[in-house]
């Protein structure tokens, strides 16, 4: 097995995150994920459960320090005028050290919740989980 550089494992102080193509540099950190459904499937004689596919659903999150209203701004009065916005956002984590850059865009994004206000005695941040129905891995690293 090859001896491993470790100034090539990937930092996450590089990922940086845009929404609706502007670049939101507060964002802390920034998860992206998709789970594909199954339904058990049985066969006569075959004591195995197996799985056929049924779809798949796209879901995240990203951590924001509480610099902006964005959120609010983007979310707030359309919600409560009955409109749901979609955005289109952009991941990409690329340090200068590693092999290469990973970068993934996610179509028809949905903000779930979000906070119209938190605060405590320390600095603030929010939480704001989403999900898409469409991705593109725009780069990806590879060995």
């Amino acid at each position: 097995m090859a001896k491993l550089d470790a100034s090539r494992v990937i930092n996450g102080i590089y990922g940086k995150v845009w929404v609706n193509g502007e670049l939101w540099a507060e964002v802390d950190a920034f998860e992206a994920k998709v789970a594909v459904s199954y339904e058990d499937v049985k066969f006569a004689g075959d004591g195995a459960t197996h799985k056929k596919a049924t779809g798949w659903a796209g879901t995240g999150s990203m951590t924001i320090k509480k610099v902006y209203s964005r959120v609010q701004r983007a979310m707030a009065e359309q919600v409560r005028g009955g409109e749901y916005p979609r955005f289109e956002v952009v991941g990409k984590l690329e340090d200068p050290d590693a092999f290469g850059a990973e970068r993934v865009a996610l179509h028809d994004v949905t903000i779930n919740e979000f906070l119209l206000m938190k605060f405590e005695k320390n600095l603030g941040n929010e939480e704001v989980p989403f999900a898409f129905s469409d991705y593109e891995l725009v780069d990806s690293i590879s060995a």
